[in-house]
């Protein structure tokens, strides 16, 4: 299918857009919230010794538009720097994936926001098939319906899921020739051993079904750099970060203050990764349902863990994955990489 075919037109009076299918695998999470098992997930951490949440109950509605501000701040490069490797390196990952043998392939989106990455690839992919999977479903739904207004000839599957636990797509995506879209680095927010489990499960969906994985990726850089990126002088990051508490309370029935709270952002050298925290402003008390926790001043609740690799050990983890190819594109600053895994 070629990109002609797909691109919008301006639609005839009689005719009209259509509208993209959308499965949401989330609808069953107020059984779960019943069975409790987003409540146990969220006590287990919040009474842990040393508190955490995962980076997953940043994306109620809320925290999506509010990741979708930080990715235009000045000091925010990842997202503008990997749009400027597709840009630049847009015919040789063209190249890489045909030499795959794809032809008019499902694109699978994975956390794919407000799709403006999937968009940019359009022209490169030409898929026959996109499918953006994310854990904010409303969020999504309007994001692919956008797609849909551009691609009215796209066939277009969203799916509203936490992939986080396991990938497991529903039967209306196309089965064969599929080609894996991870960019943004969210890989990061998988520590080492799940990252590579992660990494893992998709390789070994892509034997006789996949052609592979284009994953973009953070590197290790100056500490300064980032930091910045994780704390805007605007303060929308510390704002994206406190919103997770105003989900938990939605979500656990609990009271969090976010005015009691402060925003903390640091580079843990050893571990190689951004960490982001809350910080208890004053001792406090948090209730929720049969459960209440102390907290003193100055004491973190840790809500993400963003890893920074190098292309080394990248491409080290892709083929302990099982990736057989892997090809790499950065920026002049080597600041980022995009990746091709093909398996």
């Amino acid at each position: 299918m070629k990109i002609n075919d797909l691109l919008f037109k301006l639609p005839s009076a009689a005719s009209s857009v259509p509208t993209p299918r959308f499965i949401n695998l989330r609808e069953s999470e107020s059984s779960e919230l019943q069975t409790g098992s987003i409540a146990s997930e969220l006590t287990q951490g919040l009474t842990a010794q040393s508190a955490a949440l995962s980076p997953k109950f940043f994306y109620n509605t809320l925290g999506s538009k509010l990741f979708e501000a930080i990715t235009v701040l000045d000091e925010y490069y990842p997202t503008r720097t990997e749009a400027g490797i597709f840009q630049a390196a847009s015919t040789q990952i063209a190249s890489a994936l045909a030499q795959t043998g794809l032809n008019d392939p499902c694109l699978i989106d994975l956390g794919a926001g407000n799709c403006a990455k999937a968009l940019a690839l359009m022209p490169v992919i030409t898929p026959r098939q996109y499918v953006p999977v994310d854990i904010s479903a409303d969020f999504l739904r309007d994001a692919a319906g956008q797609v849909q207004n551009s691609f009215p000839a796209l066939d277009i599957v969203g799916v509203g899921m936490d992939f986080s636990a396991g990938l497991r797509l529903p039967d209306e995506v196309q089965l064969h020739d599929r080609v894996y879209f991870y960019p943004g680095s969210s890989l990061g927010n998988f520590q080492p051993a799940q990252a590579l489990a992660f990494l893992r499960n998709i390789a070994d969906k892509a034997q006789g079904k996949a052609r592979g994985l284009l994953l973009g990726i953070d590197l290790v850089k100056d500490t300064a750099t980032l930091e910045a990126a994780y704390d805007d002088a605007l303060g929308v990051t510390a704002a994206f970060n406190k919103n997770l508490l105003r989900n938990v309370n939605e979500l656990l029935a609990a009271d969090f203050d976010v005015r009691q709270w402060k925003h903390v952002a640091v580079f843990n050298a050893e571990h190689s990764r951004i960490e982001m925290h809350l910080e208890a402003l004053s001792d406090l008390r948090v209730t929720w349902p049969g459960h209440s926790r102390h907290f003193v001043a100055g004491e973190r609740i840790h809500t993400e863990s963003s890893y920074k690799y190098t292309v080394e050990s990248m491409t080290d983890l892709l083929k302990q994955a099982g990736f057989s190819q892997v090809r790499h594109w950065t920026d002049p600053q080597q600041w980022f990489a995009v990746f091709w895994a093909a398996a």
